[in-house]
């Protein structure tokens, strides 16, 4: 399996960074052997690659990081890097290698002491690889100290570092730092090919793996969460209904409470997972006394705090994204009801719902659901301000019925 197998629909991109990695071996090896570089390489010292979500850009960031780390013996045979078998692929892709560092953050943003952190690991040489790889899969959640911060290390880069910056579009990135970087723009993957990728690697039926593929229009990540989690399914199913629950004030504020509800659970959920574990796991560390009720060693107590605060953080991070989500989700039900209602042969992203949509289309005309769709759009963007979220929502439901 090539390191590229998992980036879906973006044969240009990985064109482009197989060249790239084919320059950047000649470079090491070029440089092992006291020769002068190759002419005209396509390799550089920053990456940033931008797409829509669900497109893959951490995972072609992931994949050129591997590449670079390739030590197949086919190279020297004319093979291009990343094999995906040797130590350096396989070591970078589970997230252990000792020369990648994968930055991901489940916070609402990525401050200054983190990135001085990334900078000062990245002026080191490679310890064991070829390359020095810093992935930064959210750095659209730099903060604008953080993002002068990194701007210094991307102008002046070590010799055998390499950044890999990953957000949604150019404009979540500073100009600064954006024209320092080359951009790799990755495209939404068909459908189809989403439907494909569920079959073929994760073994989901094809009839559930064409639903979910659809219903998520062609996000990888969301497709598989939908096609494999039945309360993720669930969730949605009662996000659907929503348009259909508005017809009075009572409705809408019932509604705009239950989506809070559900987004907090989804919050809630993902503490139960991780946050016990990590207090655990940082207890046994500090040394906490299983003999004496569990007590904690003198000092600790700040590093325990601050370990609440972070996971305090995530669980709003995580209350955010579910409600984005969710959001999502609607603006694409209202999508498919324009469809209808311009007479579109576009392919609908909830046909296993065709008679609400249908419904819901012959109560409204093209200009009202429009107007619906700018209300979700407003509350995003009212949730980005830190409006306080129930608020945002109810203005939301209340357009909704007002249309």
């Amino acid at each position: 399996m090539a390191v590229w197998d998992d980036l879906v629909g973006q044969q240009r991109v990985q064109g482009q960074l197989a060249g790239a990695a084919r320059d950047a071996d000649a470079l090491v090896t070029a440089d092992a052997a006291g020769a002068p570089p190759p002419p005209a390489s396509k390799m550089t010292h920053a990456w940033l690659f931008t797409g829509p979500p669900g497109a893959g850009r951490a995972t072609a960031a992931r994949a050129f990081a591997a590449a670079l780390q390739c030590t197949s013996p086919d190279r020297a045979l004319g093979g291009s890097p990343g094999c995906g078998f040797c130590d350096g692929c396989h070591t970078t892709l589970v997230g252990t290698h000792a020369d990648v560092e994968i930055i991901r953050t489940d916070l609402l943003s990525i401050g200054v002491k983190e990135t001085r952190d990334l900078v000062r690991r990245a002026q080191l040489s490679p310890a064991v690889g070829r390359w020095q790889v810093i992935v930064l899969e959210d750095a659209d959640r730099l903060t604008e100290g953080a993002g002068n911060v990194l701007l210094k290390a991307v102008e002046e880069p070590a010799p055998r570092t390499v950044w890999l910056l990953c957000a949604p579009s150019l404009e979540d990135v500073l100009p600064t730092i954006r024209s320092r970087c080359r951009h790799l723009t990755l495209q939404t993957p068909s459908v189809e090919a989403v439907a494909d990728v569920l079959v073929q690697r994760d073994g989901i039926e094809p009839s559930v793996a064409a639903t979910a593929a659809a219903a998520t229009q062609g996000h990888i990540g969301r497709a598989r969460r939908l096609a494999t989690d039945e309360r993720a399914r669930q969730r949605r199913a009662a996000v659907l209904r929503l348009p259909l629950r508005v017809d009075d004030i009572g409705g809408c504020l019932k509604a705009a409470q239950e989506l809070i509800d559900a987004a907090s659970e989804d919050a809630k959920q993902v503490a139960e997972e991780v946050d016990t574990k990590e207090t655990e796991e940082l207890r046994a560390a500090l040394g906490a006394s299983a003999g004496t009720g569990g007590r904690m060693p003198r000092g600790t107590a700040g590093v325990m705090k601050d370990l609440e605060d972070r996971q305090k953080r995530r669980r709003t991070r995580t209350q955010r994204d579910s409600l984005d989500l969710a959001l999502t989700d609607l603006t694409g039900f209202y999508r498919d009801v324009l469809a209808l209602q311009l007479g579109s042969d576009v392919a609908l992203a909830n046909a296993q719902i065709r008679d609400d949509l249908d419904r819901v289309a012959r109560s409204s005309t093209p200009e009202r659901t429009l107007r619906r769709v700018e209300a979700i759009l407003a509350c995003r963007t009212a949730l980005d301000r830190n409006v306080a979220p129930l608020l945002a929502v109810e203005a939301m439901t209340m357009a909704l019925r007002a249309g």
